[in-house]
């Protein structure tokens, strides 16, 4: 699904990435640790042709991407949460904002309405419709942010720190989706727990590269 190869990313004269590779297949379900400032984030940035490598190769389902329109082909299959709920949120109400990827999907604002429905009700947000989304606390933020990505049905989810905001209770209920979806996905968080629960490869993001890890490595 994704192979990243030689990666290079610098912020002036550092670099965030350097040399990273990256495989991940159908199926995967990864966990990705590392310090703040690592370039977890960037990767992320990378994949969704956010950002651009200073030198490497970004193959996204099978095929090179370079172009801008290259990646606007790919961001309707893969699901990016953002670290920011707010930097995702940007319409006056839950529905429009969950509505905005199945529309510009092509669906019928009918269907899509049934989509909103449907994705609010698996996240335990029925009745969140009409809520004004500025007016949101910030776990409830991070779950319209978590349904926006959900509705647009990908195949693959990329996960900026998840669990920001959220109780307990939520983010068992956010495992219990992920692990009975389909969905392959990379998940980036500084919370070890959610992550040894909803993971069964570990990654680390160290010297601006990716390399295997396994907990023994790590104290939770």
């Amino acid at each position: 699904m994704v192979r990243l190869r030689n990666i290079r990313f610098k912020y002036g004269s550092t670099y965030v990435l350097d040399g990273l590779d990256l495989d991940i297949e159908p199926g995967d379900h990864l966990g990705l640790l590392g310090s703040n400032g690592s370039g977890k984030t960037t990767l992320c940035h990378i994949i969704m042709g956010l950002l651009t490598p200073e030198s490497g190769d970004v193959e996204i389902f099978g095929k090179r991407r370079v172009t801008e329109s290259d990646f606007a082909e790919i961001r309707g299959r893969i699901g990016f949460l953002f670290q920011d709920s707010d930097d995702q949120l940007f319409c006056p109400t839950v529905m429009e904002d969950v509505a905005f990827g199945p529309l510009n999907l092509g669906e019928s604002p009918d269907r899509a309405r049934l989509i909103v429905s449907q994705t609010l009700k698996s996240l335990q947000l029925e009745g969140f419709e009409d809520r004004i989304t500025y007016k949101l606390s910030g776990g409830e933020k991070r779950l319209v942010s978590m349904a926006t990505v959900l509705a647009m049905k990908p195949e693959f989810l990329i996960l900026d720190e998840p669990t920001t905001g959220l109780d307990e209770k939520t983010s068992e209920h956010l495992i219990r989706i992920l692990l009975k979806s389909n969905l392959s996905y990379m998940i980036i968080s500084h919370d070890r727990e959610f992550i040894k629960r909803s993971t069964t490869r570990l990654l680390e993001m160290k010297d601006g590269r990716i390399r295997p890890a396994n907990w023994s490595n790590f104290e939770l």
